[in-house]
Formats: C-alpha cells, sequence, structure tokens
C-alpha cells in the first residue's frame, strides 16, 4: 500500500508521460461509443442510434477542435500542449490516423448491422438491386418531389466554385463536352457541376412492398439515377458523393461588439461559411481525379480526406430507426418512463414540500417535471415576488420559458440570464432573449469573455410578512427535453444561507459589486478550482492522520492539469480516489509511484452519464457536493459555474449509494489503464451483471409500485370506500413505466 512516507516533492509530475492528450482522449471516448453499437446486449436500433451518435460526434469534434487545430498551424504556431507535450501538427497527424481506424470501424458496424436488420425483413438496398418496377416508382418519385427542387450548379470561368453549406451532402457530376480553360488547368476530364442534395427531403425514399417487408434506397442515389435529366443534351460520366465540414468555432469580440445579440447573429451567418476542415466522399463510384480536384480548391490536406463505404453522415440513422420503430417494436429498446421522485411524496404544494426538507431531484430516473412545476407555480402564485434564472440550453418548445413569460405578464420580477455563448445552441438563445424580452423579462447575457454555465433558479416568496427565497441547483441544463436522456441531480432547498449566496450571485452578474464572499456555494471562475484543491489538501491530512483517505468523483470529463496534479499528490500520499470520468481524461492511473492509488473508470450507456458530483470522505464526516462544473481549465478559468454542497444527511447517503453502484458497474464500464486504453470491466463467468443504469431505473419503479401500493391499501381500508373512485386509482396507479 502506497504511504505518506512518499514524498511528491521527489517526482516530476509534469513528465508528459504521466498525461493523456486531450483530443485523442476524445477519439478513445467516441471509440466507446461506437463500442455500444456492436454491444448485443442493446436492442438493434439502439445499436444504430449509437453509430448516428458517433457520426454526429464526430462532425462536432473536426468543427470545433480539428479547427482550432488548424488555425494554430496557420498562424504558424508550434508550441506543444502542456499536458502530453504534443505540438499541434503532431496532435493533427495523430488524430487522422485514429480518427481513419474509426471511420473503417464505423464501415464494418454498419455493414454488419444492415445484415442483421435484414434479417428482421428492412433493407437499405443499392438502387442496382431494384426491379424495373420499383425503379419506375423511383423515378415518378424523382420527377415530382425532387426534381423541382434540384439546382445544378456549374463552375467556370463566370461561375466559381460555390459556397457549399457546412455538413451538407453533395454531388459532383462530371458532364461531357465543354472543355474550359480553367477545367484543363485543374486537369478535370469534362465540365464540372455541384448539385446539392436537398435536405428539406427525407434522406431514406421507402419503396412500398406488401406484408411486412420495409425497403428503402438512399435519396442521393436516387438522384445519381436520374440526374441526366437535369443536363439536357449532355452526357454524364461520374457522380462522385462527398460532404464537407467546416470551421463552426464562433469567434466573438465582445470588447467591440456595442449589442451582443447582433453580434452573435452576425457569426452564425459565418458559421455555415467556414474554412473547410474536413472532406468525406463515398468510395463506391467516386471519381479520384473529382476529389483531388475537391481537395485543390477547398484546400483540404489529404490527411483531411476520408473515403468512406458507408452512408456518408450517418445521423440520418436518427429518424431512420423513428420510423422503423412503429412496425418492428421487437428490435427497439423500451423507452423508460421516468418516475415521481422520492423526496416530492406526501400532500402540499411544492412549495410547502421544499420547506419540510431538501429535495434531491435525479433525472432521469426521476421526472424533470417537479422543475417545471416549481417554475410554474412561481410565475402563477401571488405571493412570488420575483424569479431569477440562468438559461444555457433549453428545449425547442420550453415550458420553461413560458413559465418566466407568464411570470413578467403577471407583474413578478424575472430576471434571466440567457447564455448567448452556448455552442451550437447560439441561434436558439437568441430567439428565445428576444422573446423574454417582449414579454417583460429583464434579459442579461453575462459578463464579458465569459460563458455563464452555471445551473441556477431563485424564488423569492412573501411568507407570514417575510421573505423566503427557494432555490433549484442543478449539474444539467433546464432542457425538458434531454432531462429524459442525460443522467443529472438537481436540489430544490430552502436554506437560508444557500438563498442568501444566491441573491448575491445574481446581483453580481447583474449589476456592479465586487465579487460576492459566499457561505456554501462556491463559484468560478478560479473560486471552485480553489475549493477542490482545499478539498483535496483537507483529504491527505484526514488520510495521514486517520489512513481512510477516500476521494470519488464522477464528471464529463477531466483536463486540468492543476487539479491532475493535485490528484497525483493524493494519491502518492496514499488517498485511494476513483474517478468516473465518461469523456474526457487526461489523467492517467495506474503509475507507479504516481498514481496507482487512482482507478478510472467510464460508463457509456442508454442515457449520456451528465452528472457531477464530488465526494470526500474526511474521516467519515463525508463532503458531498454537486456542480455544473467539470474539472476542465475552462470550466474552472474562463466559465461562470457553481459548485454547491448537499448538507442533509439522507441525500449524501443516496448520492454515496449511486456513486458505490457506479463502482460496481460491470456492463457498461470501462477501466482506463496505466498506458490511457480502456477495457470492459472484466466479469466472471459467475459473477452477476451489475448495470448501473439499469438497477437506477428498477429501483425507480420498485420505490413507485411500494408507494402506490401503500396507497391503494390506504384507500381500500377508509370508510369511504367507493368501487368506482378506486378502479380509477388503480388504473392512474399502475399505468406501464415503460413504452415503446
Amino acid at each position: 500500500m502506497q504511504t505518506h512516507q512518499e514524498n511528491w516533492n521527489t517526482v516530476n509530475l509534469d513528465n508528459p508521460s504521466y498525461y493523456n492528450n486531450r483530443e485523442l482522449s476524445w477519439l478513445d471516448f467516441n471509440s466507446r461509443v461506437l463500442e455500444e453499437a456492436v454491444d448485443d446486449q442493446n436492442a438493434l436500433l439502439e445499436r444504430y442510434k449509437f453509430l448516428s451518435i458517433f457520426s454526429s460526434n464526430l462532425d462536432e469534434f473536426f468543427m470545433v477542435r480539428v479547427a482550432g487545430l488548424l488555425d494554430q498551424v496557420k498562424a504558424g504556431f508550434n508550441k506543444p500542449e502542456n499536458k502530453a507535450g504534443l505540438t499541434p501538427k503532431e496532435q493533427l497527424s495523430a488524430i487522422s490516423e485514429k480518427a481513419r481506424l474509426l471511420v473503417k470501424s464505423q464501415d464494418k458496424i454498419y455493414s454488419d448491422l444492415s445484415s442483421l436488420l435484414e434479417e428482421e425483413g428492412v433493407r437499405i438496398i443499392s438502387i442496382d438491386e431494384v426491379s424495373s418496377k420499383e425503379m419506375s416508382i423511383l423515378e415518378n418519385f424523382f420527377d415530382e418531389q425532387v426534381y423541382p427542387v434540384l439546382t445544378p450548379m456549374a463552375i467556370d470561368a463566370y461561375r466559381p466554385f460555390p459556397m457549399l453549406l457546412n455538413k451538407s451532402l453533395n454531388l459532383a457530376v462530371v458532364i461531357e463536352e465543354k472543355s474550359l480553360e480553367k477545367r484543363k488547368e485543374l486537369e478535370l476530364d469534362g465540365n464540372l457541376v455541384i448539385v446539392q442534395v436537398p435536405a428539406v427531403i427525407g434522406r431514406f425514399v421507402e419503396i412500398p412492398q406488401k406484408g411486412q417487408e420495409r425497403k428503402f434506397v438512399l435519396l442521393e442515389e436516387v438522384i445519381s439515377r436520374f440526374i441526366e435529366k437535369l443536363f439536357t443534351g449532355f452526357k454524364v460520366k461520374s457522380v462522385t458523393s462527398f460532404r464537407i465540414t467546416r470551421n463552426a468555432d464562433l469567434t466573438i469580440h465582445e470588447d467591440e461588439a456595442e449589442d451582443l445579440l447582433q453580434e452573435i447573429e452576425e457569426e452564425l451567418k459565418k458559421r455555415k461559411r467556414g474554412a473547410a476542415v474536413r472532406l468525406e466522399y463515398q468510395q463506391q463510384h467516386s471519381s479520384q481525379e473529382v476529389i483531388d480536384y475537391l481537395r485543390q480548391v477547398l484546400e483540404i490536406h489529404s490527411k483531411d480526406v476520408f473515403d468512406v463505404q458507408a452512408p456518408l453522415d450517418l445521423t440520418f440513422l436518427f429518424s431512420f430507426c423513428k420510423k422503423i420503430e412503429a412496425t418492428h417494436e421487437h428490435i427497439a429498446a423500451r423507452t423508460f418512463i421516468p418516475q415521481p421522485p422520492i423526496d416530492l411524496e406526501g400532500e402540499g404544494t411544492i412549495f410547502e414540500k421544499i420547506a419540510k426538507q431538501d429535495v434531491l431531484l435525479h433525472h432521469p430516473y426521476e421526472s424533470f417535471e417537479p422543475v417545471i412545476e416549481f417554475m410554474s407555480q412561481a410565475a402563477d402564485d401571488e405571493n412570488v415576488l420575483a424569479i431569477k434564472q440562468t438559461l444555457y440550453r433549453v428545449s425547442g418548445d420550453s415550458p420553461i420559458i413560458e413559465s418566466l413569460k407568464r411570470a413578467a405578464e403577471n407583474g413578478k420580477q424575472v430576471t434571466v440570464l440567457v447564455e448567448l455563448k452556448a455552442r451550437f445552441d447560439e441561434e436558439n438563445n437568441v430567439q428565445w432573449a428576444r422573446e423574454l424580452e417582449q414579454a417583460g423579462c429583464h434579459v442579461i447575457y453575462g459578463m464579458t469573455y465569459l460563458k455563464t454555465h452555471s445551473k441556477i433558479t431563485l424564488v423569492i416568496r412573501r411568507e407570514k410578512g417575510r421573505v423566503q427565497s427557494y432555490v433549484h441547483l442543478g449539474t444539467g441544463n433546464y432542457n425538458d427535453a434531454t432531462a429524459r436522456i442525460y443522467t443529472d441531480m438537481g436540489l430544490l432547498t430552502c436554506n437560508e444561507k444557500i438563498g442568501t449566496d444566491a441573491i448575491n450571485f445574481f446581483n453580481y452578474l447583474s449589476g456592479y459589486m465586487e465579487r460576492p464572499s459566499y457561505e456554501h456555494l462556491s463559484v468560478s471562475p478560479f473560486g471552485i478550482r480553489d475549493t477542490f484543491i482545499e478539498l483535496i489538501d483537507k483529504e491527505m491530512d484526514y488520510h495521514k492522520k486517520h489512513q481512510n483517505g477516500r476521494i470519488i468523483a464522477k464528471m464529463n470529463s477531466l483536463t486540468d492539469k492543476i487539479i491532475i496534479k493535485k490528484l497525483y499528490e493524493a494519491s502518492i500520499a496514499g488517498v485511494k480516489i476513483d474517478l468516473i470520468i465518461r469523456g474526457v481524461c487526461c489523467l492517467k492511473p495506474g503509475i507507479k509511484g504516481v498514481s496507482e492509488n487512482i482507478r478510472v473508470r467510464s460508463i457509456v450507456g442508454a442515457f449520456l452519464e451528465h452528472t457531477r458530483i464530488f465526494y470526500f470522505h474526511q474521516n467519515g464526516a463525508e463532503n458531498v457536493s454537486l456542480s455544473s462544473a467539470d474539472w476542465m481549465t475552462r470550466n474552472m478559468e474562463n466559465r461562470v459555474e457553481i459548485l454547491f454542497p448537499i448538507l442533509e444527511k439522507h441525500i449524501k447517503d443516496r448520492i454515496h449509494d449511486c456513486l458505490l453502484l457506479m463502482l460496481k458497474d460491470n456492463c457498461k464500464a470501462r477501466e482506463q489503464d496505466s498506458n490511457g486504453r480502456y477495457r470492459y470491466i472484466q466479469r466472471n463467468d459467475n459473477q452477476k451483471q451489475i448495470n448501473s443504469q439499469k438497477i437506477l431505473c428498477e429501483e425507480a419503479i420498485q420505490y413507485r409500485t411500494k408507494l402506490m401500493t401503500a396507497n391503494l391499501n390506504s384507500v381500500k381500508k377508509s370508510k369511504f370506500f367507493n368501487f368506482t373512485e378506486f378502479s380509477l386509482f388503480r388504473i392512474k396507479a399502475f399505468v406501464p413505466i415503460f413504452k415503446k
């Protein structure tokens, strides 16, 4: 056992071999997502969805992370990053190699899954496989619904290469005759025309079949087959399907922006036309001379060109699976219905329940509905004086937004901080900001150069001649849609000191005042990191005295070097550390003399693990806190984040039990070794399967069933028992907890 006798000062904790590169670690995470498409424990259509998620993730990675590295190379920046010590060029080279292997795996998995789906009577076929009768159906579809929408874009001396939209699917068509000078220069034998595959038409075309069989052809294949109809008098020599990924990171010059709303709207227009960072083309039927030309005109390096055997842009599999589920329920995953929260049992308004005790909400096992109800009751309650809330991401048809607007219309003081810089939600948030302002809400946009990522709501209510604060704090967004598929925790409390902290927090964001001193909250920039450094130091001190040091931390990503080095110090001191990190982890566990007391595991399952939980044993006193922040440098230094404590023992115990369950997961958990590689947790043949997400679903159902049974028995024993009412109650109590 490692003891405190070893002095961490003798170890060089800056050694690059002790760290994983952030970008390569992210690709490892996406590889784990891809593994879920292979796992036959998942329903067949669920496996297709993981392929789609993998594809979507890789798009964003190239649009943001690879684009940023390419910008550094173009600017001549060649300084190694501060952990694994790789230069931008070295990172791009390693990314290209690893991404290429992942894409090849994706191709094979798509082919394997297609074979399994064919056994179920569902096929996505090549247009070459359709019968003459079916071809006639497809031709009518093309003539009536596709042809009128298509716009061929010729390229010649008077018509330059078009500005193709980010992530759009396109066909590069070479037609005979008219060899122009420009084409000769580019060594293209023929005239080139670009035809965009219209996104307004569904990506897959169903060919009607008898019985249960279902057959589909992809839209780009239909267009390719009948594309000569666009070029009367010309012969089509080749059709190449391709797709461009562009730099989509926004550059906001806040010091020069008089109106941040307008500045972001302008930048959003540029996003669709950023520099190309990746070119994908479908290997089958492609023309190499066209690919060479596209690479040249788009100024894309050969390492960023990917030939793909599967269809391009597998994100279409989301909508495809939804269509198939209607007739093939047996190969779809059962959808879990979130259950009523344990801590909100009993009669009374939500304010009355919070007044009795702090309430923990654990989504999606427990419903997000209480958060919606909290906002709705606050909007309509005549005793509520003010509502203040931060919004980072919300759903498309958000009940939260509706409650805020209604509250303002009811005359309450409503202040909403809308984070306009929430990546890929900027456009939605601009729209929400305008709507809230029109409804009479006071809308603020956070602090210059900082993203406000914290999740907090403050409700000020008049009660018995005094003012009472009610606060909701969470690890996830106020988004009722993602709350069904992201694991998150929230706390509802009327703790007086937390209420005061919340008031000071909002006043700090919206006005002019020095940074407040908080009683219970820790707030970044910098405040949260300082708190964690202090907590880790304290745990080392406890361990030195009692030899029982223990830290468990769960988050999305760990990249902050200052915290990683502090964890290495704690490991050298003998503190046992378990890290549950879904995505990027720059820390390497199990290195002798450095991190041998640290274990790192990642859980990738049906739900996206999004909860941020931090547990410090403290010789049995147990410090437990939740946060909107990961242990990433951006969360510590460049964002407004909140870390909040769990003060009541029954909630601490619940959270600790959840962490211990995740540490026992042997179905969906992978563990990282000292070389940075992840492998599934090994399970003996006679060992019980532990799927933490599945067990938490079952526990939520068991609690609800137990509660409903108790209520039914109470109704039946009542001297006012009424059979009709009992029957209605029974129907409500036992509605299905899973649905298709």
